[in-house]
């Protein structure tokens, strides 16, 4: 199911220990995930943002056969600028969302982000795009922040709101695990499908008499 503890959603912040506010992609390294913008975003707030210590990090592998997967050298290039961490391909996601105090997802269009989901789980501040699937997940001012699509001076405004506002960043943090719990949860979503199955199969045999 979908859960991270049960320290996520607690009423102490959780997130970061270090001292800086780390900030979190998490995806495979695809254009259309919205890398650049991220990239351009914490590019932005390290260079002009003197009072917050941000980190930035990319937790995810390219895909070498999808065009649109970001180059390797690109991203170590990246690294070496001091503009984000690169952590790759991780098993223990819940583990990553615990100690991050924000999730970016600027995509360019989703089906339905589990990415998202999972993070809103943990009690992770959420920012996305708004673009069908991650609109889905995410109200704006609700349980996260909806920039528009392919704008990184809004996905850095956003960014900053959240690093600034203590108070925003656990309102929308407490929304979003109550609705991945309430919502999405995949014991419920199975739940609902056996629930329509059961009733189409009734109907069906009661047709039949």
């Amino acid at each position: 199911d979908i859960g991270c503890g049960s320290s996520a959603g607690s009423d102490s912040d959780s997130g970061s220990v270090s001292g800086s506010f780390r900030v979190v992609l998490p995806a495979r390294l695809l254009w259309d995930k919205g890398v650049q913008e991220f990239i351009d975003a914490a590019r932005m707030l390290k260079g002009s943002v003197q009072s917050v210590e941000f980190e930035f990090l990319l937790a995810g592998d390219p895909d070498p056969g999808n065009p649109a997967s970001v180059p390797v050298e690109v991203i170590r290039g990246w690294v070496s600028d001091g503009l984000v961490k690169w952590l790759g391909h991780l098993e223990d996601m819940p583990a990553l969302f615990n100690s991050v105090d924000v999730v970016v997802l600027p995509s360019y269009r989703e089906g339905l982000p589990k990415g998202l989901i999972e993070a809103g789980a943990c009690g992770c501040a959420l920012v996305t795009t708004d673009v069908p699937g991650c609109r889905e997940v995410v109200i704006n001012e609700v349980d996260g922040l909806l920039v528009t699509v392919k704008d990184a001076a809004a996905l850095a405004g956003a960014i900053k709101r959240l690093a600034d506002d203590f108070d925003l960043r656990q309102r929308l943090s407490r929304a979003a695990r109550q609705k991945a719990v309430s919502q999405f949860d995949e014991r419920i979503v199975i739940d609902k499908t056996l629930a329509v199955y059961k009733e189409l199969s009734s109907s069906f045999l009661d047709a039949s008499r």
